[in-house]
């Protein structure tokens, strides 16, 4: 092997984390080096998972009515049968477009892409198997491929996550699919079983749905996404019920047997269900086992996640990680930033690099939703006394425009200084809608913002007007009892 090329940043993983890092370390004048395993730049996030599963939700909410059915009273279903692959293809121009952006912006910052795998030799140096294209990278046995080493005064690990495998499911068989298989589905099957209800499971869940499955989602718990605020969990479920979904709780996959008719599933309760396929959606995993990461004495979690400090140092300080790969929270977004921070604190370590702490969520579901900051239950445990102001969208001219009854926008102010302190939308829009409220709160921003602002009409930015004028009339309204009862 020949003697290590020098790079000041060398980051694994071509990802949204590793992306940002690498763009950002550039602009600084740094050289960098990005290696990535797939033949396509942009991680899960853009192959496999948010772009792909984003745009099959979006075709299937446009193409089966399910936006138009309250508002003309009409039900545009899809009757006949279809594959994945009918509803993907604008999701293969978005991805095509999206891919070569990528690759051009890492041109056009001079950052030397190397399309391969990686190891650690030592704390700064990776071995690494390399093809030169994209197309060659698809197939590391090539003779194109070569063995070559890196070296960096930094490094950077954002390899990303995998889907976790229970061994009672026989993956490989065609009915059992992953979050990372699930869009080579053949068909749309009539029948989908999906095994866990995080995010990804219940965004396929109301995406299938829409798409004309009968879907069943089985989890252990009795709570949907319970990290929401308990409001917007619950008409989530109605909401998804209402859209045919069957909701089974407390109950766990025992076996799962695969014959010619398709997929049988025992429940723990006894109960069994047949499906024409199963998503098995267990939660993901870093994927770190190929790193040799204990020949520089970092160590992983059991589901190979890594820790790091408030900078994204990992236990060896000159060697960062970010995205999928640290877990929580694990979106697109967050490990953007993640990588941007870690390079700059890697390179400008004088200047303030903290992630911030307000980190906006968006769930994909079919209603969608969107979330920054405290929950009730967040802030009953901390004892912080709050008002709730509330919308409706039937209560806005947009809301009724769109034909979206039962959407609505919760605020959560502190009570002695009507402080911003949680936003949670659930409705057309809603991940859109929620960044209103997340750049008030970066700016400590209270209930006066809102009541003196001018929103256009019709427009569903106007709810932030109604929900904040609902929370001061609910403090006045607790405030004038308060005075009654003492006096």
């Amino acid at each position: 092997m020949r003697k290590p090329k020098p790079y000041d940043l060398v980051v694994i993983g071509g990802g949204p984390a590793g992306l940002s890092a690498a763009t950002t370390a550039a602009a600084l004048g740094k050289t960098v080096a990005l290696v990535d395993s797939h033949h396509e730049l942009g991680g899960a996030g853009a192959n496999t998972g948010t772009v792909p599963s984003k745009t099959l939700r979006e075709t299937a909410v446009m193409l089966s009515g399910m936006r138009s059915r309250d508002l003309y009273g009409v039900d545009l279903s899809l009757r006949r049968e279809a594959t994945v692959a009918d509803f993907l293809r604008h999701e293969r121009n978005v991805k095509t477009g999206l891919n070569a952006m990528l690759s051009r912006q890492l041109e056009t910052s001079k950052v030397d892409v190397y399309y391969g795998t990686a190891e650690f030799l030592d704390s700064h140096i990776i071995a690494a198997r390399v093809c030169k294209t994209q197309m060659a990278a698809q197939d590391l046995s090539s003779p194109e491929a070569e063995e070559m080493s890196l070296q960096g005064e930094f490094m950077l690990i954002a390899t990303g996550s995998g889907p976790i495998h229970p061994t009672i499911f026989p993956f490989g068989s065609p009915e059992i699919y992953d979050s990372d298989t699930i869009l080579d589905l053949d068909r749309v099957p009539k029948t989908l079983g999906v095994v866990g209800a995080g995010v990804i499971g219940t965004e396929y869940a109301c995406t299938f749905a829409a798409l004309g499955s009968e879907v069943h989602l089985i989890d252990g718990s009795d709570v949907l996404l319970p990290t929401l605020d308990t409001e917007v969990s619950r008409a989530l479920s109605v909401a998804m019920v209402h859209n045919g979904i069957v909701l089974h709780w407390k109950e766990r996959a025992h076996t799962c047997i695969v014959g010619k008719d398709g997929v049988i599933l025992a429940l723990s309760s006894g109960e069994r269900l047949a499906f024409d396929a199963v998503l098995v959606a267990a939660g993901r995993k870093g994927n770190t086992e190929k790193l040799n990461l204990p020949v520089v004495g970092i160590t992983v979690s059991s589901r190979g996640l890594i820790t790091v400090d408030e900078q994204l140092r990992t236990e060896v300080p000159h060697i960062y990680a970010a995205g999928d790969v640290i877990g929580f929270p694990a979106l697109a977004s967050t490990s953007m930033e993640q990588g941007r921070r870690a390079a700059r604190h890697a390179f400008q370590p004088q200047i303030p690099s903290h992630v911030s702490r307000l980190l906006p969520v968006g769930i994909y579901t079919i209603p969608e939703i969107g979330m920054v900051g405290e929950t009730e239950d967040s802030l009953k445990r901390q004892t912080v006394d709050y008002v709730v102001g509330r919308a409706s969208y039937d209560d806005n001219a947009r809301g009724r425009i769109i034909g979206d009854s039962s959407g609505f926008l919760k605020l959560l102010f502190r009570r002695e200084d009507m402080k911003l302190l949680g936003v949670h939308a659930i409705g057309e829009q809603a991940t859109e809608l929620v960044h209103i409220g997340l750049i008030a709160m970066l700016t400590g921003s209270a209930a006066e913002l809102f009541d003196e602002a001018c929103f256009n009409i019709p427009t569903l930015s106007d709810l932030y007007k109604i929900a904040t004028v609902n929370a001061i009339g609910n403090a006045l309204h607790f405030a004038n009892a308060l005075q009654s009862v003492s006096a």
